[in-house]
């Protein structure tokens, strides 16, 4: 624990502030046994720039969300890399700065912040996208692949080619569903549909991931759909004449031309609610991975460029999943290869959404083996 005074004063002065120390220390004691914190700092951690336009920003605009509700102090780093090593010293350094909570906004953070919070056990994690929780650290993602399911319903109808693209950062159950889930909503609306998929294996690289979708354009797709944390893909659909459809927040403005909607995150009610119950000490680590119906995710409005029958059908499939109706991953369901993996009138359970690692029928690309 930090010194709270320093003594450089006479020794009546410094009994004095020793007395006063041992009374802070006592009521921190006792915050501590209750588990309420009287006082929390926030350290967000991002694996790109708060200006990337999608992932990382939407997380920031979360971070602004919080700081507005509970007018609790926040810090920040940008473009942290996904090492461990890193990742732990960003995290010693915001506790030193007194962060007493710590969010990890990327799939390769777990690692560095489970050691982390093993060594500061007075200290709350959360983690986004992940799969491992201790004591004081927790999990949260949201069914994004829901508003995914919604956007490949726009971008089915759309496609004149019967040919949409999917630009993917690492072949993992987060990327993977989500392509199934789009896959699955195109070919609701259109059986003759296929989606392309080329990989980038990087999170945040603009350049990349325009090129892979002008690769992708090049192959027949003229619809663009994406799992990146920047606007790159939707300006390579605007440059070449095609459509777009974006992911982590409306997309629109920086592919006026191109872009039909959006998968978008909210996470400012989340975190809200998470730092809530660490101030009065109901805080309880959980795996929590909320839906439309928890408002953490949603589609952005359809753009003019959207086919005009697409608002009602969306319209229609986002309140049977929010009301349960349309599950999504209901069979029969088939792979790549004609297979069937869901049987008919069976659901895939959370668990199986969540581990995902198989393509369904419809879905032209490969997962590289580990």
């Amino acid at each position: 624990m930090k010194k709270l005074f320093k003594l450089v004063v006479a020794a009546t002065v410094t009994a004095s502030l020793v007395l006063t120390g041992c009374t802070a220390k006592e009521s921190a004691s006792a915050n501590a046994s209750s588990g309420k914190q009287s006082k929390v700092k926030v350290g967000f951690l991002y694996v790109g720039p708060i200006g990337d336009g999608g992932f990382t920003y939407s997380h920031d605009q979360g971070r602004l969300y919080l700081e507005k509700e509970l007018k609790v102090e926040t810090i920040y780093k940008e473009s942290v890399k996904e090492d461990k090593a890193e990742v732990e010293k960003v995290v010693e350094d915001m506790i030193e700065q007194g962060a007493n909570v710590i969010v990890g906004t990327s799939f390769g953070f777990q690692e560095g912040l489970l050691s982390e919070a093993e060594k500061h056990k007075d200290v709350k994690f959360l983690h986004c996208s992940g799969y491992e929780t201790s004591e004081n650290m927790s999990q949260f993602f949201g069914k994004i692949h829901e508003m995914m399911y919604l956007n490949g319903i726009v971008a089915g109808l759309k496609t004149k080619t019967n040919t949409l693209g999917f630009v993917g950062a690492f072949p993992i159950p987060e990327v993977i569903r989500n392509i199934d889930a789009f896959t699955l909503g195109a070919k609701s609306v259109n059986p003759n549909v296929k989606v392309k998929v080329n990989w980038t294996n990087t999170w945040y690289d603009p350049a990349k991931e325009k090129d892979a979708a002008l690769a992708l354009i090049d192959g027949g797709a003229d619809v663009i759909a994406q799992h990146q944390d920047t606007a790159g893909p939707q300006q390579a659909a605007e440059s070449k004449g095609v459509f777009s459809i974006g992911y982590n927040t409306d997309m629109s403005k920086t592919a006026p031309k191109a872009n039909m909607t959006s998968a978008v995150w909210n996470w400012g009610p989340y975190y809200v609610k998470q730092v809530k119950a660490i101030m009065d000490g109901s805080f309880k680590s959980e795996k929590y991975w909320g839906g439309v119906s928890d408002g953490i995710v949603d589609i952005a409005p359809l753009t003019s460029l959207a086919p005009a029958d697409a608002k009602d059908k969306v319209e229609k499939a986002k309140e049977d999943i929010k009301s349960g109706k349309n599950k999504i991953f209901v069979g029969p369901i088939k792979d790549q290869k004609g297979t069937v993996k869901v049987e008919s009138g069976k659901t895939m359970t959370d668990d199986e959404i969540w581990n995902i690692n198989w393509f369904v029928e419809g879905v032209d690309g490969t997962i590289p083996a580990k």
